[in-house]
């Protein structure tokens, strides 16, 4: 359905919708504009030859409902700054509201001061959003809720949760056994394993040092089962590769992990490989190159661009997306 400019609740009209791609990630806004039969904002986002970075707007945006799409994974920094421009850039552009469609939320993992003399790194980039001049976020799967609250403007929160039940609901994994890998997962665990008829299963973790704790034991019966692993991202693997040893200690046969972001830094790869899983799923909220898709060997990625493009037109026409937070039986 092709957005209009007129909202239908009769509320004031935002203008022409545009939606306008960050480099981090031009094919899933793409997949998103293709999915509302929009074309893409033209605009030029390149470098001066002293490495800063330079934005263009090819398309008049005054008066328009605007929304610029950019994840902040790796290179986190640049990705960040070129997401705060091209705000920037569209707010001295004269666009009637900005949003930013962050997929993937870099920094979220620093949201609370862990030890002392360390800053809530998460806060100041919200800071940082708002400041440029957005007048709302639209965000998947933050590694924190809490961070919702660190925006002292409008954060519509999605969920790929959908997304991924319905893939492994078509999976059909039998003797299927959902593992949360920590107490902390185990509201996801829960939804997921009601969504998909499965039993449950927990890690116990025991704080053996400091900030180091470890596997110890899986509450629930998991011996030839068919174990399945969900998570908000997989970064350097290790809570993966962690329960899948020991679930297969535990007498566990294949090894799913279903994830939303895939960070993949650092030792991720080895890691993964060690895992030996029968599939990783994860979504295109980061890109995947084709060399990193084929050193994985076993991965699935899925598109998010259908459910963040439902997200933007209920945002532009005023629509409740309550309904889009919902795994559907």
């Amino acid at each position: 359905m092709k957005p209009t400019r007129e909202c239908h609740d009769g509320s004031r009209n935002m203008g022409e919708l545009k939606i306008f791609a960050g480099s981090a990630t031009t094919a899933l806004t793409e997949r998103i504009c293709s999915s509302l039969d929009l074309p893409v904002g033209k605009a030029v986002v390149d470098s001066f030859p002293d490495g800063e970075i330079r934005i263009k707007l090819d398309d008049d945006v005054r008066g328009h409902d605007c929304f610029i799409v950019q994840s902040t994974c790796p290179p986190v920094n640049d990705n960040l700054l070129e997401l705060l421009i091209f705000i920037d850039c569209l707010r001295r552009a004269s666009a009637n509201r900005i949003t930013a469609v962050m997929p993937y939320f870099g920094y979220a993992r620093q949201d609370r001061k862990a030890e002392g003399r360390t800053p809530i790194t998460a806060k100041l980039v919200a800071n940082m959003i708002a400041e440029a001049g957005v007048d709302r976020v639209l965000a998947m799967d933050l590694h924190a809720d809490q961070i919702q609250g660190f925006f002292d403007i409008p954060v519509d929160h999605l969920t790929a949760q959908p997304v991924l039940a319905e893939h492994f609901k078509e999976l059909e994994v039998p003797d299927a056994v959902v593992v949360s890998p920590d107490v902390g997962n185990l509201k996801t665990a829960t939804a997921y394993a009601t969504y998909l008829n499965a039993d449950m299963a927990i890690i116990d973790k025991r704080r053996i040092a400091g900030d180091t704790a470890k596997a110890t034991t899986i509450i629930g019966e998991v011996k030839d089962r068919n174990i399945l692993i969900f998570d908000d991202m997989v970064a350097t693997a290790g809570t993966v590769l962690e329960a899948a040893t020991l679930a297969r200690k535990h007498g566990a046969a294949d090894v799913y992990v279903g994830a939303t972001h895939p960070v993949l830094a650092g030792p991720a790869y080895e890691r993964l490989t060690e895992a030996g899983l029968r599939q990783l799923c994860v979504s295109d909220t980061i890109p995947l190159s084709g060399e990193s898709c084929e050193r994985l060997g076993n991965v699935t990625v899925l598109s998010v661009a259908p459910l963040m493009g439902e997200a933007i037109r209920r945002i532009h026409e005023h629509q409740s997306i309550s309904a889009l937070f919902q795994m559907q039986h």
